[in-house]
């Protein structure tokens, strides 16, 4: 039994070993042949218990039907809250990764039960959460191994969700169910529905912007990738017309943001030029390129392998033997030895064999992350349709509405770079496909180039401030540097259409660019300030390619201008105080001499004080906080200071005015002090330590740093204009830090693009020759680099590159044969400076920059008898009085005026300093000031209250100046209440109408039409501008003010606006004359519409504009009809000044129609156009206008009478005073009848002309003919003095 139990034993024992290996086997065998179902039933079983069941409620496949759960809708929001609350490593969304649940229940839930709403509902947002970029769900890329291992486990889920989302059937469910919700009218879409339609596109968005996984992914071009696919499932589902839909309804504006998002990505991997060219044949120029490429490469090939043949002997050698290399020390004092075969001799470093050193991560050069591929050709074919179509029909609609939620930060962080993207793509596309410059409107405009500019500018300076995301800020620059560039492409192109109109568009748009300093000058800050280890190869690229468009179309602009002008703008900086103004130590022996001067003073004037220092010296601060009885001391502190200052009078009157103040104590003397113990009590505050407060330094400096405070916020940035110079403009780039990242990108020149090297060796040539600076490359790295290119087997592919390093070469050389310093200036960068002292020899030690200017003996005695005859002259410079007279007539103003220095001709420099206009600056005394006040109260109501002030003025001072006083004393509070007053065409006297105005009003005289009077106005403000411009030295238009601007006299300003209008027309500016129409009543109907009026500048956007605006009878009509001018240096067009009424603007236009329309449609025109002329509408007034003047008449006659009356009872008591009512009837007499209006008296009746005495009939008679023409030309004056004696014979 025991044998048979123990055989049993033995038996199983083994049995069991068995069916043990048999599982191991059978499981590893499963693990073989299905590794993933054997990982997922492996994850299942790490999974946390509670998200097991819930993913077990969902259902389950069978086959390619999905059975759901009851369940499932609730276990679909239990997922949802478990993502809610996942922790750091986001072990829910990894879990669920591992467990595929998205591609085995959420993908078959949706296809396959889309009509339960709830539950599509509930899985499409919770597929938007699982999608989410891991780059979201982490922050940032993390740096701590762990937390790094977990991002790029989640990255490699969502790379499996983007192939499983790569079907038809999937997208055809989005797509069906988005159209289905976008029939619905706004009215009939709840609030579900929006949410619905905003998930599906983020859906889509997430699964676009799931990366590429280079292992699995090794596909070669023109093969189907992942994202090829992807694509092609929106593109057969229909998506992509949905796509374009949302972009182009004007109805569905708040989906802009996210369709552009989707287009962005969707092109991800695509280039413009790729797309344009698919599907087509290929042209002679691109089959010339590629041939000459492949001619490139065979002829390095050919290159190398002759040079390998040439190095190798015919007989091969075993022996290598070993050479001494002479001149080249080793590590000891010995000559190298090698061991090799002479022609591995080149490739000899002494680096050999060594490690290399570990370059620190923050100092290795920044790397190109960007991957593009050539998709497969239908998938290029149907993205080629979609740009077309988005062009045609979705693009300038799109711009607009993404560009208005940047600008209003309606969208998110970093939305703009869709945006610049988006730019950059399509316009190129664009330009590659015809170049409809129509298509890309929106984006093509001055305002685009500024958008892109201050987000360059804000990009720079994150990348300086946020070194941890340094890398990310260089590559949203470089996208807003690619925008940039194709803007510049496209406006180039545009230049080159056949099309006159674009050629004008793009010939606005560059003059806009070149005129402003900060388009210009962006390209050399990028380039001053790039740095290798933030910004990547391919941003230098593009920015010397962009560099290099900038300066060709730059350079062609300026070709044909003489005078073109371009914005200036200096800051203007504070000069630094010298706070340390270092006082002179009083010692004994300067006080002892201070004072013996003192004492000697006051001795030899008897003691005795003017009036000004006895009554005017207050010897105590009334303003102060101190009360008066404790200023003793400040008291006597000023007195020693006065002393130190050796004024002697000062100190004794302080001291006599202390005395009368502080008698107590007699601290300042008694009252009956002699002189001379006066003269001891001086002496002894002389000598006397005084305690002086410590805080008044401190005090001071503190009052010197507010000051300095509101210097800076004063600071201002000046404009101005000047002449643009192309070649200064090249000077800027002959810079060391701006030719190294040239030379940079060079190093690379076999890897470069024909076109890259090209730009490279323009600018090079352009310092070197255009500039003459070519020392600046004399570098030993330049010449490292040109000897790599010179040795180079394929040397003959760089064929201008070849020929300018020899050049460079040469002229090194040739100036090494005349400075043998020149090779030891190889090793150093070399700035302007140092290549003219390289160039043209050396300054000694100590020796001035500049060479002293020699002047010989007979020089020396012209320049003093000139200056001998012309001292005494009254010239206001002698200096260039004399330049033109000397006979070396090369000697400039700064040599002359040294030489006259030195000879003693002058005491110093300031003596014959050139006085600049108007920065002599004359102060106000009180008594000019109370005049000023005077006359401002007097003629406060007149037409012209400055005028009538200036002319009464005694002291003159400039329009300007009179006018900021006024301003200063309160008198006004505005300066237009200083402007002449207008005079209103309404019948009567009113306020501001003169009584000459009044009687030739009445008299039915011709008055001056609104424009002149308008015109009075502007050249009241064009005197008022000059003056001011007069007084600050302001850099304002250099062209313009070379030519000067020549003030209207005033037989032009009479001449009427349809005569200059008609002058204009036959010139052939007809159009300008209608654009500044158009302008005027613009301006009108908008001050109308607001009820606000603004200056509103002319901005001609043609050239015919353009050129309009410098005509000087162009010019003319703008002074005429109230256009005032520039300003200041800050306006750069003329402007509608906003005192301007409707009224003014809408008569100034409807002058400025044709004669005939303005003679036919005096019908037509509306009630608040007036016609210029006034005679007309004398004659058409009825008797109610008689009337009214017949009253205004009255009441202006009785106020005259009441005052002569009242100033003949002061003289003559006796006289009595008639009464009104004896008045009111004098006066009706004369004005009983009515009047005709054309050269008639205003009172004159049938009476009236029979009591005309003989003398005045035979006076009338006298004259004949020429009374009717003096009456047309008498002026207002004599028109009242009849009226005055027609008044007084009725009184007798």
């Amino acid at each position: 039994m025991c044998l048979q139990a123990k055989l049993f034993a033995a038996v199983e024992e083994r049995v069991l070993v068995i069916i043990f290996f048999f599982f191991c086997l059978l499981s590893l065998t499963e693990t073989i042949l299905y590794p993933e179902e054997t990982q997922h039933c492996m994850d299942l079983y790490m999974m946390n218990c509670e998200l097991l069941a819930t993913c077990s409620a969902l259902g389950y496949l069978e086959g390619e039907t999905y059975h759901k759960e009851p369940d499932c809708l609730e276990s679909v929001k239990d997922l949802i809250r478990y993502l809610r609350h996942e922790d750091d490593s986001r072990d829910i969304r990894q879990q669920l990764g591992a467990a595929q649940i998205l591609q085995n229940d959420l993908l078959p839930i949706i296809t396959q039960h889309g009509q339960d709403k709830p539950l599509f509902d509930a899985c499409i947002r919770l597929m938007v959460n699982l999608t989410q970029p891991a780059i979201l769900c982490f922050g940032k890329i993390p740096d701590d191994p762990a937390f790094r291992h977990h991002f790029l486990q989640v990255v490699s889920y969502l790379q499996a969700y983007k192939e499983a989302f790569a079907s038809e059937k999937v997208f055809t469910v989005l797509s069906e169910t988005l159209y289905s919700l976008l029939q619905l009218d706004w009215e009939q879409r709840h609030e579900e529905d929006n949410l619905l339609i905003e998930r599906i596109l983020l859906l889509v968005r997430n699964v676009l912007h799931v990366p590429a996984d280079p292992y699995e992914e090794k596909n070669v071009d023109d093969d189907a990738s992942v994202h090829d696919k992807l694509l092609w499932a929106i593109h057969m589902s229909g998506m992509d017309d949905l796509l374009k839909f949302l972009a182009s309804a004007q109805s569905e504006q708040q989906w802009s943001m996210h369709v552009l998002e989707v287009i962005s990505l969707m092109f991800r991997e695509q280039t413009p030029e790729l797309l344009v060219s698919a599907g087509q044949a290929r042209s002679a120029q691109e089959k010339q390129k590629d041939s000459n490429e492949l001619e490139a490469l065979r002829q390095k090939e050919l290159a190398e392998k002759h040079s390998r043949t040439m190095q190798r002997g015919t007989r091969h050698s075993r022996f290598r033997g070993s050479y001494v290399v002479q001149g080249l020390k080793s590590i000891s004092e010995k000559d190298v030895i090698f061991h090799q075969g002479l022609h591995n001799f080149k490739n000899y470093s002494h680096d050999a064999g060594k490690a290399t050193r570990r370059v620190p991560k923050r100092k290795q050069v920044a790397q190109d992350t960007k991957s593009q591929r050539r998709s497969v050709l239908n998938v290029r074919l149907f993205l080629r349709e979609f740009c077309t179509d988005f062009l045609d029909n979705c693009y300038n609609r799109l711009m607009y509405l993404v560009k208005e939620s940047l600008i209003r930060e309606h969208a998110q962080q970093h939305d703009e770079t869709y945006y610049l993207w988006a730019l950059s793509f399509f316009m190129a596309f664009n330009r590659g496909n015809g170049c409809k410059a129509e298509l890309v409107s929106e984006t093509l405009s001055v305002r685009t180039f500024h958008f892109i500019e201050k987000n360059i500018t804000n990009y720079y300076e994150m990348m300086l401030t946020d070194k941890k995301e340094a890398t990310s800020w260089s590559r949203r620059m470089h996208l807003a540097l690619k925008a940039y560039q194709e803007l510049l492409l496209t406006v180039n192109e545009m230049d080159r259409s056949k099309d006159e109109n674009i050629r004008q568009s793009a010939n606005v748009i560059k003059s806009n660019i070149f005129y402003l300093m900060e388009y210009r000058e962006i390209f050399l800050t990028l380039l001053r300030k790039f740095d290798e280890k933030m910004q990547p190869r391919s941003f230098l690229q593009d920015l010397v390619e962009s560099t290099h468009l900038f300066l060709r179309m730059l350079e062609r602009f300026c070709k044909g201008r003489n005078n073109l002008l371009v914005q200036k703008k200096k800051v203007k900086r504070k000069k630094q105080k010298n706070k340390s103004s270092s006082q002179t130590e009083n010692t004994p022996e300067v006080l002892e001499e201070t004072w013996a001067v003192v004492s000697e003073e006051l001795r030899k004037s008897g003691f005795e004080l003017s009036k000004t220092l006895t009554e005017g010296v207050v010897p105590f601060d009334a303003a102060s906080e101190i009360p008066v009885t404790e200023q003793r001391t400040e008291a006597m502190i000023r007195v020693q200071d006065a002393l130190f200052a050796r004024t002697g009078p000062e100190a004794l009157g302080l001291l006599r005015a202390a005395r009368e103040v502080w008698p107590e104590g007699d601290v300042f003397g008694s009252t009956e002090v002699q002189p001379e113990e006066e003269l001891e009590l001086l002496k002894q505050i002389l000598f006397a330590e005084l305690p002086r407060p410590a805080h008044t330094e401190a005090a001071m400096d503190e009052d010197e740093e507010v000051e300095e405070l509101e210097e800076e916020e004063l600071e201002s940035v000046r404009v101005s204009e000047t002449e643009f110079n192309f070649l200064d403009f090249i000077k800027r780039f002959a810079n060391p830090n701006i030719i190294r990242p040239y030379l940079l990108l060079l190093r690379s020149y076999a890897s470069n693009t024909p076109h890259t090297n090209h730009c490279i060796v323009r600018m090079l040539h352009r310092v070197a020759v255009d500039l003459k600076m070519d020392a600046l490359l004399f570098q030993l790295s330049v010449f490292y680099l040109f000897n790599k290119i010179l040795t180079d087997p394929a040397a003959v592919a760089y064929k201008e590159l070849v020929t300018f390093a020899k050049y460079i070469l040469n002229r090194f050389f040739a100036l090494a044969a005349r400075n043998n310093k020149a090779f030891v200036e190889l090793l150093f960068w070399k700035n302007v400076g140092a290549v003219r002292e390289m160039t043209e020899g050396y300054r000694k030690e100590g020796e001035d920059a500049k060479k002293k200017v020699t002047w010989t003996p007979e020089e020396e005695e012209e320049l003093r008898q000139l200056y001998e005859e012309h001292k005494d002259s009254g010239v206001p410079d002698i200096v260039e009085t004399l330049l033109p007279l000397l006979m070396n007539t090369n000697r400039t103003r700064r040599q002359v005026v040294s030489q006259m220095v030195s000879m003693g001709l002058v005491d110093s420099v300031k003596d014959l300093k050139k006085e600049k206009k108007g920065t002599c600056i004359v102060l106000w005394t009180e008594d000019q000031e109370q005049e000023l006040q005077m006359l401002f109260e007097e003629y406060k109501d007149s037409d012209d209250v400055l005028g009538n002030i200036l002319k009464r003025l005694t002291a003159k001072h400039s329009r300007a100046r009179v006018v900021d006083k006024i301003l200063s004393l309160g008198l006004v509070s505005e300066r237009r209440e200083l402007y002449k007053k207008r005079r209103r065409n309404a019948p009567g006297k009113s306020i501001g109408m003169s009584e000459e105005d009044f009687f030739a009003r009445v008299s039915g005289a011709p008055e001056e039409d609104a424009m002149d009077r308008d015109e009075e106005e502007d050249d009241y403000l064009e005197k008022d501008k000059d003056d001011s411009e007069e007084e600050r030295e302001v850099v304002v238009r250099p062209v313009q003010s070379k030519k000067g601007r020549r003030r209207e006299n005033a037989a032009e300003r009479n001449v009427s606006v349809g005569a200059v209008v008609q002058d204009l027309r036959r010139e052939g500016l007809s159009g300008p004359v209608l654009w500044l129409q158009n302008c005027l009543n613009r301006a009108a109907d908008d001050r109308e519409e607001d009820g606000v009026s603004h200056s509103m500048p002319l901005v001609p956007l043609t050239e015919d504009n353009e050129d309009a605006m410098e005509n000087k009878s162009f010019q003319r009509l703008l002074y005429k009809i109230g256009i005032r001018p520039p300003a200041d240096e800050q306006e750069s067009f003329w402007r509608i000044p906003a005192t301007l009424s409707i009224y003014q603007l809408r008569t100034m236009a409807s002058s400025l129609n044709p004669p005939e329309e303005s003679e036919v449609g005096g019908e037509g025109e509306s009630e608040s156009v007036v016609p210029v002329n006034l005679e007309a509408e004398q004659q058409d007034e009825g008797s109610d206008g008689q009337e009214l003047r017949a009253q205004a008449i009255r009441a202006l006659l009785l106020a005259r009478q009441r005052k002569r009356t009242s100033a003949d009872t002061k003289k003559d008591p006796s006289v009595e005073e008639e009464s009104p009512e004896s008045e009111a009837q004098s006066v009706g007499v004369g004005v009983g009848s009515k009047t005709p209006v054309k050269r008639s008296r205003v009172l004159d009746s049938d009476d009236e002309r029979d009591d005309d005495s003989p003398s005045k009939v035979n006076e009338d008679t006298e004259h004949g003919d020429g009374s009717d023409e003096e009456a047309r030309s008498a002026p207002a004056k004599r028109r009242r003095q009849r009226v005055l004696s027609d008044d007084e014979d009725e009184e007798d």
